[in-house]
């Protein structure tokens, strides 16, 4: 008998024309002390999933067995840790989680409930924040209590529905090893509802994909055999990590691809030329699409940012210097609070600099105008109107010379290149957050701009939906060739789209730590990385790189050019002139 087992479940919402088929005949069975990791994508019907094991949902037919017996309801045995954090505002850290030991724990005397509770703040290490109230903590520090809570409990089984998709990269990453590390200490059996694929495999014993839904399933199952503790730097050397990752990342592709795509009609651009902020009189359109150099075109000349505080002035950016050739990628990576945003903000022209300049294709950079597309981390648009209208908007500004024709194939061009035909005349508010990043990515692409920048534009989406967009993001870039710098957290979405990644050092006084040179064949794809011998070796030095400058640490120039060396080592090694790619970069900076 399996210590927890699903059998033959299916679960539907509403009826008629509006009944929706969720789960269909989901089958598994958990051993005691496993922890199982589920991954697909969202909307699959993850969380229907694990709140019928937590009994919060009754499904249709089949159910859940915890030790021999059906589940009914909820119960103590079976702790649940949300995305959302669900804390009683009014109440500090140690109140909220002795709450629920209280509740759980009523038989027990006051001082086991309360040594109970402070274990729990200890091992999530909120010892000295067990004061506050939620509103006083970061998100992190939030996850954590909500983690304690269910801990606190003393659960059989710890059932976490993607607790830490609503983090940054970095402190998700840190939660991600307190985990790996509480999961061993408790021996706990664990069901993890996630999104990302390292973190399943850091965590879990098993992975198992769910199928897209409707009627979603449990599909194709992946055994975890790698040692723990498992480091996530010193595991891309690993080849059964590297086997089981292109494994688990291509299968979950192959489904994404057979959820369908949309169609697309062939609109061949007209030849029309958008308006430069340099430029006022219609005569001169032709000429300003003309760039004045391709070296240098883009140029940061020890750029500067102090904002004044009632403590004194506060310097976020110092002496960041940086020069971009025509057609280059370029992406920011670093810790939370190093200056990456405000160097992008300062570029468009929407932050002023303290100190320094920045010069774009021979002219200073003043303010912002319509030769600089930004992508925000959020999409912007205008809820009322439909995707079409929201990119015309843009469209219609920047290429006034144009006819209505011309201008229409522009807008649907960019919207059928990221995967909206069909949905063009649907109003942005009605959207998916997915779609509407689309629709601001097709937004920036239309108005041919000199320079796209991209403030971690897929940063609110969840990893697999993020895999879609940066491979739509390549597509489209790869017909204009446009030079773009993208801020990012995620160490994957920096190899995949830049030429180089620049790293910055932490906060404040922030500037360039080290220079990455990607050199990894173009067009780029998730997949074709995934096969690349060269891959992980970037990737493990991004990795080592933002580990060098965990919490607030200040490494050495020895200690950065180490790193640099080890990752150059390692591709000279494994390089094989048969397996090679000759590697043609957009650009190069001299």
């Amino acid at each position: 008998m399996s210590f927890l087992e699903i059998s033959g479940m299916s679960k539907h919402y509403g009826e008629g024309d509006n009944r929706t088929e969720v789960l269909h005949d989901v089958n598994l069975k958990v051993e005691e002390g496993e922890f199982i990791a589920i991954v697909g994508y969202s909307g699959s019907g993850k969380t229907t999933l694990i709140s019928t094991l937590a009994g919060l949902v009754t499904p249709d037919s089949g159910g859940v067995l915890f030790r021999g017996k059906h589940v009914t309801g909820p119960g103590p045995e079976r702790g649940l840790v949300f995305q959302s954090y669900s804390l009683m505002p009014w109440l500090t850290v140690e109140g909220n989680i002795s709450l629920a030991v209280d509740a759980v724990h009523k038989s027990k005397s006051r001082a086991e409930r309360s040594s109970i509770t402070q274990t729990y703040i200890e091992m999530v290490g909120l010892s000295h924040a067990k004061d506050r109230r939620p509103a006083e903590l970061s998100g992190g520090m939030r996850q954590r209590v909500s983690v304690a809570r269910a801990l606190a409990m003393q659960p059989e089984v710890l059932l976490m529905d993607e607790p830490l998709s609503a983090l940054d990269a970095l402190t998700r990453a840190k939660l991600q090893d307190e985990f790996a590390e509480i999961s061993q200490k408790e021996k706990k059996t664990i069901i993890l509802i996630t999104n990302d694929v390292d973190e399943a495999i850091l965590l879990a014993d098993r992975v198992i994909a769910l199928t897209p839904a409707p009627n979603a399933t449990l599909g194709q199952e992946f055994k975890v055999n790698l040692t723990r503790p498992r480091d996530r730097a010193e595991i891309n050397s690993d080849q059964e990590f590297i086997r089981l990752r292109g494994e688990i990342t291509q299968y979950l592709m192959e489904m994404g691809t057979e959820r369908g795509k949309n169609t697309e009609r062939e609109i061949n651009l007209p030849d029309i030329i958008p308006i430069s902020r340099r430029e006022k009189i219609p005569a001169a359109y032709k000429r300003a699409a003309q760039t004045v150099r391709d070296n240098r075109y883009l140029e940061l000349s020890q750029v500067k940012k102090v904002y004044p505080t009632p403590k004194g002035p506060l310097t976020v950016v110092d002496g960041f210097d940086l020069k971009m050739n025509k057609g280059e990628f370029i992406t920011l990576i670093g810790h939370s609070g190093c200056g990456k945003s405000t160097v992008l903000s300062m570029v468009s022209g929407l932050n002023s600099i303290s100190e320094g300049g920045i010069i774009l294709d021979g002219t200073h950079i003043e303010g912002a105008g319509p030769d600089r597309a930004v992508v925000f981390q959020a999409p912007s648009l205008l809820p009322w109107l439909t995707a079409y209208e929201n990119v015309c908007l843009g469209v219609d500004k920047v290429y006034p010379d144009a006819d209505k024709s011309e201008r229409r194939d522009v807008v649907e061009y960019y919207l059928s290149k990221v995967g909206l035909a069909d949905s063009m005349d649907k109003l942005a508010g009605d959207l998916s957050n997915g779609m509407k990043q689309r629709v601001g990515i097709a937004r920036a692409f239309s108005l041919s701009p000199k320079l796209l920048l991209l403030d971690e534009p897929f940063g609110m989406l969840d990893s697999l939906t993020r895999w879609e967009l940066q491979d739509v993001l390549m597509d489209v870039w790869k017909r204009t060739r446009v030079t773009a710098i993208c801020v990012t957290h995620d160490v994957d979405e920096a190899i995949l789209l830049a030429d180089r990644v620049v790293m910055m050092s932490n906060g404040p006084n922030a500037k360039i730590g080290n220079i990455m040179e990607v050199n990894l064949p173009r067009p780029r794809s998730r997949k074709a990385l995934l096969e690349h011998p060269d891959y992980y070796a970037y990737r493990e030095e991004l990795l080592e790189f933002l580990d060098a400058y965990e919490g607030g640490a200040n490494p050495t120039r020895q200690q950065l050019e180490g790193i640099t060396r080890k990752r150059q080592e390692r591709v000279a090694r494994q390089s094989q002139p048969s397996k090679r790619t000759e590697f043609i970069p957009a650009g190069r900076a001299s």
